[in-house]
């Protein structure tokens, strides 16, 4: 059985990343990219499904784990009635190939160690054919286009189809085991020395967070986590990020709400993009604005609102029913049908993402307005369609108010990046379009009953997203419209202390009322509190949700408040990038800084 979602640590080479449980077994391993097969899918299975383990054979007293300083190097230390042995996992930067390294030391006395490899591929169903390698260094596993090999001193056998080994570990001494992935078509991967790349890897990192510009006082370890978290979820060679290496881990636990979140949604471009350039990272922001300006390229009207990490447009969707789902949660889902949603706020989103990076001196590519100009054009024709909504419900389209606003947000930026940067435009045109999507949601998206923006026209429910309302500049943070609808979430849509997505007096079989709070949304609150002037407030939300973090500093998609565990895909890029521009905002404001840094360029 797969531990629970906060019991992973996350290591990765900015390709690629694996979970690691407190027991030393890493679950979950997609080779060699993000989206590709897991060839470790025991975590949304059994150990039969992949799995490699290494702990120690006898009974461990006591375990404990952190990162080593600003890295993703894991270190967990075993604690048994013969000694203590540390583990250390990681993954190089990649060179010309993909290892996962793991390095047991021996910190005091004599320790029994026990390992097994069990390879799947294909998502835990394929058996590999194993053999020596034929130059006599390692063991092969081969099926189909994969390959990984395995190097280590330590004598290994098979036995039920599974790569065991069994040595002792004394202080002082230790004993590397590094696996690679490579093409099966292709000649094997070279060697690598551990102890060398164990120190590359160290100084790849604390390289890269010494380029962080945020000075947060106590805040800093929790945002440099949360930094190098969001670097690890980035596809190097295209920039793209993902929203989270993990599919199908359940957002109610044994439900069926699970989803394949191994892909790049434009949602969270502005968020990102606040979230690396107020750290400092402009390389990775211009290589996230230029992975978006090419995953948005050709037709508006075929934009989507994700695209995989090389910007793959057709991301179908299947089952894995062979996988019996994170404990029973099933179906175990492969892609993404909602791809092909129609959600009126990305367009919004792209454009207040183009907005933000000119503001921020981005160096921009000169189509950029073009496209901007073209995308602009398209929602002219369409934004007073229904749509999915930013939570991608699979039922009937609505007139969701969030969509409306970005669809406000998209014109806004707009005519400010052209009267800013003097581009050519119609601007007249998309003055009268700006003030007319304004009217509408005030007039149709605000229920005076209930002082507040409701969820969609017509409705008398409430949506987390709403919280954004102040942060994109659609009302000021004092508008007493604002005001009610803050109060309004905090009266309806909170469970102890945390923040629904979904307003839980709504009953359907699309929506499950009991599924864990969205941590984001909490973060959001943060941000309108500091916006409303409200500090005390924003820091206890903020507090609150950092409390729920697991012990190595990384967050799920919700927390299970009653069951007091994470739910959802994990680690997850929007808690990170919403923990990292919350704890800036609350910086700032505490600085007295004359504008939050988290709020966009309005």
């Amino acid at each position: 059985m797969a531990s629970r979602i906060e019991d992973y640590g996350l290591i990765g080479d900015c390709e690629t990343a694996a979970l690691v449980g407190r027991d030393g077994s890493i679950d979950w391993l997609c080779w060699p990219a993000f989206d590709s097969d897991a060839c470790f899918a025991a975590l949304l299975g059994t150990s039969r499904n992949g799995r490699w383990l290494l702990a120690p054979a006898d009974e461990i007293r006591q375990a404990s784990r952190r990162y080593r300083d600003d890295t993703l190097i894991l270190e967990t230390r075993f604690e048994t009635a013969s000694g203590v042995v540390d583990l250390i996992d990681f993954m190089p930067p990649r060179g010309n190939a993909s290892d996962v390294v793991r390095l047991v030391r021996g910190i005091s006395g004599r320790v029994r160690m026990h390992m097994e490899l069990v390879i799947r591929f294909g998502f835990g169903v394929d058996v590999p054919w194993v053999k020596k390698n034929p130059d006599g260094e390692g063991l092969l596993a081969i099926s189909g286009q994969d390959m990984t090999v395995l190097r280590t001193p330590v004598v290994t056998t098979g036995k039920d189809l599974t790569t065991i080994a069994d040595f002792e570990v004394g202080e002082g001494d230790t004993v590397p085991f590094v696996l690679t992935y490579g093409a099966s078509f292709q000649p094997v991967p070279e060697p690598i020395d551990p102890e060398t790349a164990l120190k590359d890897t160290e100084d790849y990192w604390k390289e890269w967070c010494g380029r962080s510009t945020y000075d947060g006082g106590d805040l800093r370890g929790l945002v440099m986590r949360s930094l190098i978290t969001l670097k690890a979820l980035t596809f190097r060679p295209t920039g793209g990020i993902v929203a989270a290496p993990t599919t199908s881990l359940p957002e109610k636990l044994g439900g069926a709400r699970n989803w394949d979140y191994r892909f790049c949604w434009l949602r969270d471009a502005t968020f990102t993009l606040l979230a690396l350039m107020n750290s400092g990272y402009t390389e990775e922001a211009a290589a996230w604005h230029n992975w978006l300006l090419r995953a948005a390229a050709g037709a508006p009207a075929n934009m989507q609102i994700m695209y995989g990490i090389l910007g793959q447009r057709r991301l179908l969707e299947w089952e894995a029913r062979w996988l019996p789902g994170y404990e029973g949660a099933t179906p175990v889902r492969v892609g993404n049908a909602a791809h092909a949603q129609l959600q009126l706020d990305v367009y919004g989103e792209l454009i207040d993402a183009f907005h933000q990076s000119r503001m921020a001196k981005l160096k921009l590519d000169e189509e950029n307005w073009s496209l901007e100009c073209t995308v602009v054009n398209h929602l002219a024709e369409v934004w007073d369609q229904p749509d999915q909504g930013i939570w991608e419900r699979r039922d009937a389209a609505r007139h969701y108010v969030y969509s409306k606003v970005m669809c406000w947000v998209a014109f806004d930026r707009a005519i400010k990046s052209a009267e800013r940067f003097g581009f050519k435009a119609p601007l007249v045109k998309w003055r009268v379009l700006r003030e007319a999507i304004h009217r509408d949601v005030c007039r149709r998206g605000f229920d005076p009953d209930l002082n507040s923006f409701v969820e969609s026209y017509g409705s008398k429910l409430l949506d987390a997203s709403l919280l954004l309302l102040p942060s994109v500049g659609f009302l000021p943070p004092d508008d007493p419209r604002i005001r009610g609808t803050i109060a309004a979430v905090e009266r309806h849509m909170m469970r102890d202390g945390f923040v629904l997505r979904h307003d839980p007096r709504e009953v359907s079989d699309e929506i499950q009322p009991i599924e864990g709070a969205f941590l984001a949304c909490s973060l959001w609150l943060a941000d309108a509190h500091v916006l409303a002037g409200d500090l005390d407030k924003a820091q206890t939300m903020f507090d609150r949700v950092v409390a729920v973090a697991n012990d190595l500093g990384l967050l799920a998609e919700e927390f299970d408040s009653g069951a007091g565990r994470q739910t959802g895909n994990f680690p997850q890029a929007l808690t990170h990038i919403a923990l990292i521009n919350t704890a800036h905002n609350l910086s700032a404001a505490r600085a007295d800084a004359e504008k939050p840094a988290v709020q966009r360029s309005t």
